[in-house]
């Protein structure tokens, strides 16, 4: 799988799909069915085999900021349905992938895939277990399912990306990298200050498939410095 710009794949970005509401649908529902329906990177995510649309983030994320190598110790957390997944298997060759989530996911090749939370006790040692070895990189897309409150949401999906980076943090090798969804805004100035000794580099980066309107952002923190 090799370079792709910010739209990978052509899908008729000009055609719009109109939804009519129908009986019994809530209003929020035909506007999400709209966005998918008219979402270039939904069907070229689907005419590339992926699972979901989220695997061109991914893509897009290491384009800018350089982070996947080829003989690494990877985690993804949240990997539900596996689209990141499916990403690593392809350009990971030598390395170990595991993907977690307590959602069930269909086994993807070259990757172990564990059913559970990752804020449980004992799975952190179960994740490392099965890579070999503590991780070279963690990944993570988690997000809590939105409520349609945007400071509710802004502050399930923090906590979900506090608890991959505690993750990170307690088992990262040495220089090693995280890439953790943030919703902008709110707490995610005090996150940012607690974790920045800890990195040699940070940054944020909104991926082309992201889509506009969400306050989604991703953290890219590089040079983990162990203690």
């Amino acid at each position: 799988m090799g370079k792709n710009k910010d739209f990978p794949l052509g899908a008729g970005r000009n055609q719009k799909t109109r939804v009519k509401s129908a009986r019994g649908r809530r209003s929020s529902s035909t506007r999400w069915l709209h966005r998918q329906l008219n979402d270039p990177y939904v069907s070229s995510a689907r005419s590339a085999g992926f699972r979901s649309r989220a695997a061109w983030k991914l893509i897009q994320l290491d384009e800018k900021a350089q982070f996947l190598s080829h003989n690494a110790r990877i985690v993804d957390l949240g990997a539900a349905p596996g689209g990141w997944s499916q990403v690593l298997s392809s350009r990971i060759k030598s390395g170990n992938i595991v993907a977690i989530d307590v959602l069930e996911i269909e086994p993807i090749a070259g990757v172990q895939i564990i059913q559970g939370d990752v804020s449980e006790r004992g799975v952190s040692g179960t994740i490392v277990e099965a890579l070999g070895g503590c991780p070279d990189i963690v990944l993570s897309d988690m997000a809590a399912p939105t409520t349609g409150h945007r400071q509710t949401d802004h502050l399930r999906t923090m906590n979900l990306c506090e608890i991959a980076l505690d993750f990170a943090i307690e088992n990262l090798n040495r220089g090693g990298t995280v890439v953790a969804k943030v919703f902008q805004g709110g707490t995610q100035s005090s996150l940012l200050a607690g974790i920045k000794p800890l990195f040699e580099n940070i940054k944020h980066v909104k991926p082309a498939a992201s889509r506009k309107e969400s306050p989604e952002i991703y953290l890219v923190a590089k040079g983990f410095k162990k203690r």
